[in-house]
């Protein structure tokens, strides 16, 4: 009896060990990835403060370029003014890969802000459709929850996103939840399925049906031609739910 008393001991104390070494290896992987998001957008905030237009826009180019020598899937940078949302945009080659590694290609639990696979940045006639994570303490994209308030609308409905050598104003065009659906699903909105609206019915079909869901008027309104971006993050009101901020590119 007291041997095998001895091996649960053992065999406990072994669990204790692997169970305190995860825990910690995921504090030092969050502690890092939060680190790294920072370092980048304390040199963005910094040059902001006493700068011109010209010479913040020049600075994230460079940004930009930088991060384009260490990886490629480096599309450009996706800001929101006086929010947490200030990250570099990636691409895949799926829409996977993103979901849990950096733009340094390292494995992380937040992820990177990234565009769907289908989606083309550089193409007016294609919605880019870009995806990130809601975390707990406000990184990634958890600050789109807060477009569920129009005063939060009011103050934040422009969207900017740089190229290596472009500056881009999104108007947001409407705010609505919705889900995930199931396969066996008929008649249903698949907004995240809405990449090419290089025809114009089909344009016209995917702001008519954003529309019906808007939590709210935003009184903007998009034709076809201009050109779309689609944030979407997960929200839990409902089960897959999801948050989702339509823009339209403005001169």
């Amino acid at each position: 009896m007291k041997i095998k008393k001895k091996y649960k001991i053992m065999g406990l104390s072994i669990i204790l060990v692997i169970l305190i070494g995860c825990l910690s290896y995921f504090v030092f992987i969050n502690f890092r990835d939060k680190k790294i998001n920072q370092e980048l957008q304390e040199n963005i905030f910094n040059i902001e403060i006493n700068s011109s237009e010209e010479d913040v826009n020049q600075t994230i180019f460079n940004t930009v370029i930088d991060l384009q020598k260490e990886n490629e899937d480096v599309k450009g940078w996706i800001k929101i003014n006086d929010t947490k949302i200030n990250y570099p945009l990636l691409q895949g080659s799926d829409n996977d890969y993103y979901l849990n590694h950096n733009y340094q290609k390292e494995y992380s639990s937040y992820g990177s802000i990234f565009i769907d696979n289908n989606s083309n940045l550089n193409d007016v006639n294609s919605n880019v459709i870009i995806y990130g994570h809601s975390m707990k303490d406000q990184e990634m994209f958890q600050n789109l929850l807060n477009y569920v308030n129009k005063e939060y609308y009011d103050s934040h409905n422009i969207i900017e996103i740089y190229t290596n050598n472009e500056a881009r104003k999104y108007e947001i065009v409407t705010v609505f939840k919705s889900r995930v659906f199931y396969q066996d699903e008929q008649d249903v909105f698949r907004y995240y399925y809405y990449n090419d609206l290089s025809d114009e019915k089909k344009y016209n079909e995917f702001i008519d049906n954003s529309k019906a869901l808007e939590l709210y008027s935003t009184g903007v309104d998009a034709h076809f031609g201009e050109q779309l971006i689609t944030l979407i993050t997960c929200e839990y009101s409902q089960e897959n739910g999801r948050m989702v901020v339509v823009a339209k590119k403005i001169n």
